[in-house]
């Protein structure tokens, strides 16, 4: 059964990567509410549902709890983004007449410290699940029909369905697609640091990645298709962001779409689509090409859930899919893939399903994110492209700033990335639609202004805000 579902079955039936920590088992099988998946999305909308007066609540999860975002994204990603930018930090001490003569970074002891720290999590998800009395159904679920789920030997049956199955990476299909790895594999079966890599993609998880192992000295690649990374983000950001990571000593492949990857003596050899040798001696290529839904084998044929072309399931702004009783949330819907969307989502349906609040839903609109590359990018609401298409060229009014920030003022010139601000307007009030960050401290900057600009704050709000100096932060207040 697992080989007939190709790829995708095999990770969804697959043993846990940690030591197996789901030990509840159901005990009912006619629920109030019935979640396929145990990420942060379905969790969060699992406990919600209890809070909101919910009394039967299970959720369905074949691997370990947590999901993505815990096992295999954004929690590892971020340690792995906290050690690097802590051996960027002792790289520029001598800039600040700090001597340190020796230092070693210990790549599978930083793995190990980190997987136990993940292990600790994933007890966590459960023990707030057992205290809520929601129970874990161990296994694969496919639909039998509508308000039915078959996990082995047992129907689970529920009139309210989440689908919360999360995605997978996304691998391109070429020849030698399989002598690479994904960004699963990369916190999965990465023990040792590769000396030489190639990363296949220039999206956040491919800038993110490469930005890590640079920092530890793997000698970095990254293979963009277009003329900069993060082609999806404001201009600027993409261009700023190439320049710094070729300052740092990525090399940059630009105009390259990947075809082949061989084994050679020497290592593993990229192609371009004319055939034509990228580069040579790779240890280890890693596929950064985007994600899919994890939707393909759930049965949806049998339950009357539609998709588009890409997998993902289609749903109205209540996240009710098709067939009515089920519902998607988080990266199966294709929705802003973003795991506090997904949890944002999840609660308000619980809430609108269980507490009676019926115009309970999530605001897509203004949603803040945050790129962990080096340095962070931070960004909220439209770009200028999307604003000036969505309101018109006259109506926009675009603000910028770029300076370099005060961390860098004691580096050598060639040492000093800038940091760029750019703030999109509508006139004439001047309304903040867009707000774009990248530099020093932009992750932590944005939530705040993020807040702001939801609220529908205007640039003179801004301006009448008394800046805190000496920061990086004052600048966006200070935009005139």
């Amino acid at each position: 059964e697992i080989k007939m579902l190709g790829r995708v079955g095999k990770r969804l039936f697959k043993k846990p990567r940690h030591n197996p920590i789901i030990r509840l088992v159901s005990t009912q099988t006619k629920l109030d509410y019935l979640i396929l998946g145990g990420g942060s999305g379905g969790i969060a909308s699992a406990n919600r549902a209890i809070l909101s007066g919910a009394k039967n609540v299970a959720v369905i999860e074949s691997g370990t709890i947590g999901g993505t975002c815990v096992n295999v994204g954004c929690v590892p990603k971020k340690v792995m983004w906290n050690a690097a930018h802590v051996l960027d930090t002792i790289k520029h001490s001598g800039s600040y007449a700090i001597n340190v003569d020796r230092y070693k970074s210990d790549w599978n002891l930083l793995k190990k410290r980190r997987d136990e720290y993940i292990q600790r999590l994933n007890g966590i998800y459960l023990k707030n699940l057992g205290n809520n009395n929601i129970q874990i159904i161990n296994g694969f679920g496919k639909f039998v029909d509508s308000n039915s789920i078959q996990v082995g030997d047992t129907v689970y049956k529920s009139d309210n369905i989440l689908i919360a199955c999360g995605g997978y990476p996304a691998v391109p299909n070429i020849p030698g697609a399989e002598l690479g790895i994904t960004s699963d594999d990369f916190f999965n079966k990465l023990d040792e640091l590769p000396k030489k890599v190639a990363v296949v993609g220039s999206g956040y998880i491919g800038v993110e990645l490469s930005g890590v192992l640079n920092s530890f000295g793997s000698e970095t690649h990254i293979m963009v298709r277009r003329d900069r990374v993060l082609r999806n983000f404001e201009p600027e950001l993409g261009m700023q962001l190439n320049s710094i990571m070729q300052q740092d000593g990525i090399n940059m492949h630009f105009g390259v779409d990947v075809s082949k990857v061989e084994q050679q003596s020497d290592g593993l050899v990229l192609f371009d689509s004319d055939g034509n040798i990228v580069e040579t001696g790779f240890t280890h290529v890693i596929w950064a090409v985007g994600r899919n839904p994890n939707t393909e084998v759930l049965g949806l044929e049998n339950c009357g859930v539609e998709t588009d072309k890409q997998g993902n399931i289609i749903v109205d702004e209540y996240e009710n899919t098709t067939q009515k009783g089920i519902y998607a949330i988080g990266d199966a819907t294709g929705k802003k893939s973003l795991t506090p969307v997904a949890i944002a989502a999840g609660r308000a349906l619980s809430e609108r399903l269980f507490k009676g609040i019926q115009d309970s839903k999530l605001d897509y609109e203004t949603i803040p994110t945050v790129t962990f590359s080096h340095p962070p990018i931070g960004t909220v609401g439209l770009t200028s492209l999307e604003a000036r298409e969505l309101y018109g060229e006259d109506n926009i009014k675009v603000f910028t700033s770029e300076f370099t920030d005060m961390y860098y003022s004691l580096m050598p010139p060639e040492s000093r990335p800038k940091t760029f601000i750019k703030m999109i307007t509508l006139l004439p009030e001047e309304k903040v639609l867009g707000l774009h960050i990248i530099g020093r401290g932009a992750d932590e900057m944005l939530q705040g202004f993020a807040v702001a600009i939801k609220m529908g704050a205007t640039r003179k709000d801004f301006n009448r805000t008394v800046a805190i100096h000496p920061t990086a932060s004052e600048e966006v207040v200070l935009l005139n």
